[in-house]
């Protein structure tokens, strides 16, 4: 789709822009998203909530964070969906951005050009340390990026892996501390080399 072809933009509206939250698992990537939202709200602007479809681990209707805070959400199936749900919102959330297909880049700069902050939380890469989902373009277009760590499991450093504890080789992969540790790079490079 081509940005001049949006019913919705008017280029008279302020300007939007888009801001990514990424790190691996257990950073406080979705927590960093309810924060800013929270402070949205504060602010009387009007805000939409969305997560891909395929992450129900902790909620159907709520981004969840590891440490069980949550707002309500909506699930989406395909991310070009969401230039016909977003109406009159001020403020886009979008977690787990990594799940959602290969149009969110484009849907996110759509939505940036109707004057709506888009904030988009998402892994950057998946547990084999490359890139993932359409995390990584999303990350090019952004005016702001926001990284945040975890804290390594084996040493106490910062984390910047998702290292995956079991055998399973899908990409794709729901799930938690089951499946999932954060580490650094040496510990990860020890455990994976």
């Amino acid at each position: 789709m081509n940005m001049f072809d949006d019913p919705f933009l008017n280029r008279s509206q302020k300007s939007g822009w888009i801001e990514v939250i990424t790190g691996s698992m257990f950073s406080g990537k979705t927590e960093e998203l309810i924060r800013r939202l929270k402070r949205a709200l504060l602010a009387n602007q009007k805000i939409q909530i969305f997560k891909s479809h395929i992450d129900t681990r902790y909620s159907e209707n709520n981004i969840v964070s590891h440490d069980a805070n949550s707002m309500r959400s909506e699930l989406v199936e395909h991310s070009k969906d969401l230039l016909n749900i977003v109406q009159e919102a001020d403020v886009v959330g979008i977690d787990e951005a990594q799940f959602f297909d290969s149009d969110l880049p484009d849907v996110c700069n759509l939505l940036a050009n109707r004057g709506i902050r888009v904030i988009v939380a998402g892994l950057d890469m998946d547990y084999t340390g490359n890139p993932f989902g359409p995390v990584p373009a999303i990350l090019a277009i952004a005016e702001s990026v926001t990284k945040v760590h975890a804290i390594c499991v084996g040493c106490g450093h910062p984390a910047h892996y998702s290292h995956r504890k079991d055998r399973n080789n899908k990409q794709i992969l729901i799930g938690s501390k089951d499946h999932y540790e954060p580490l650094c790079r040496n510990c990860y490079a020890e455990l994976t080399l």
